[in-house]
């Protein structure tokens, strides 16, 4: 009868664990990027508000380099499909194929990072500090969000990576890399908006 009583409750664990049709991971991480979303929707809508107003010292086109932030953008994007392919590698149980496609995300991630920093560097050196007008606090407060958050999806990437090589990710572990890989692909479909209003927006005067 025990025996019995304990199959029952060990068959209503899995009708119960299988009665969601999503993991449960992987609906937290897509009601977080929900929440999210609404964050960086506040930060990108105040910068539109203030990004014309009072403006005093360097502006936009005094001090954005275009080039650079197009090459970093053109990297976070081939990051996403970097991370794809990892993804397969661990759902296929390639380690090699695995390893080289997450190594190159994580690279890109810190490439990104050190643009950002360079950037922010070279613009307060040309005068534009934090509290400089109402474009300068919006402007480092919506990339220095976007920044750190790439930051984070990086560090995150880069101890699956350490586990990876350590032989910790098999196909059965794979969904801890999906979970990640959607957090990239926001981190990465948001700065897809960031740069045109921040950077193509404002040297456009429009």
């Amino acid at each position: 009868m025990t025996s019995a009583a304990m199959d029952h409750g060990h068959a209503e664990h899995g009708a119960h664990h299988t009665s969601l049709p999503i993991d449960n991971r992987k609906l937290a991480i897509w009601t977080f990027i929900g929440s999210e979303c609404l964050f960086f929707a506040t930060l990108i809508s105040t910068f539109l508000i203030n990004r014309g107003q009072s403006v005093g010292g360097p502006g936009p086109k005094d001090i954005f380099g275009v080039p650079l932030v197009t090459g970093g953008t053109a990297i976070l994007l081939f990051s996403s499909f970097f991370v794809v392919m990892a993804l397969n590698g661990a759902q296929e149980g390639n380690r090699k194929k695995l390893l080289t496609w997450l190594s190159l995300t994580v690279m890109c991630g810190l490439f990104f990072i050190g643009m950002q920093v360079y950037e922010f560097n070279h613009f307060y050196h040309e005068g534009l500090g934090y509290t400089t007008n109402q474009f300068s606090w919006t402007f480092y407060t919506l990339t220095g969000f976007h920044g750190t958050h790439v930051a984070i999806g990086t560090l995150w990437l880069g101890t699956l990576l350490k586990d990876a090589i350590k032989g910790r990710v098999p196909p059965a572990k794979a969904l801890n890399l999906e979970i990640a890989a959607l957090y990239w692909h926001f981190v990465d479909v948001v700065w897809i908006i960031i740069f045109p209003v921040v950077y193509l927006m404002s040297l456009g005067g429009s």
